[in-house]
């Protein structure tokens, strides 16, 4: 019996091995656009797609309406992959630096951060690594895969991430776990506290 091959399916991405950036390299992104003409909104959208876990078409549709507050803390609220509505964490520092930009840039609510289309995005995050002396491929989506492994070891919650990207298959999420080390997997089960 000859058995179909699996090569788009998500059982057969799932397997395949994640490449990320660590957050020092996704640092030196940010530092190699600085003294660019538009250095500010370009080392934003680094920060956005990395710190968001967005994808590059839902970062350019972006705009200071979408951040909102939940139980105290800042979200944004987008439409995401497939039409659907998705809450997403952002940490207040990175909302003060949007909140910055759209005030120096004279934004509206709804006028976008970042007004260009994904091609001109893929061109900033390509010449960033090259100004970055990076020898890897480096892409928008990388971003969002760095963004995933880096919460995944801090938080342990493979649930939650896969909320927070808004994957509608948990297999997924799941192709992360195999980025964790086994000094992760301890660091996150010795914050469990248990009461006496």
């Amino acid at each position: 019996m000859n058995y179909p091959v699996l090569r788009h399916s998500a059982l057969a991405k799932a397997s395949r091995t994640v490449p990320y950036l660590l957050p020092q390299e996704v640092t030196g992104l940010v530092e190699a656009v600085k003294e660019t003409r538009q250095g500010q909104r370009d080392g934003l959208l680094i920060r956005v797609l990395f710190q968001t876990g967005l994808r590059i078409s839902e970062a350019l549709s972006l705009t200071p309406s979408h951040i909102q507050k939940f139980e105290g803390k800042s979200i944004l609220s987008i439409i995401g992959k497939g039409r659907k509505p998705r809450l997403v964490a952002i940490p207040e520092r990175l909302v003060d630096r949007l909140k910055g930009y759209a005030f120096e840039a004279k934004l509206s609510p709804q006028d976008p951060f970042f007004a260009f289309k994904r091609l001109r995005g893929w061109q900033i995050i390509k010449k960033a690594s090259l100004n970055a002396g990076f020898n890897k491929r480096v892409f928008p989506h990388l971003l969002r895969h760095s963004d995933a492994i880096e919460r995944l070891r801090q938080t342990g919650n493979p649930k939650a991430l896969q909320l927070h990207l808004g994957h509608s298959s948990m297999a997924m999420t799941m192709r992360y776990l195999s980025t964790l080390t086994a000094e992760d997997a301890l660091r996150v089960q010795g914050e469990v506290t248990f009461e006496e």
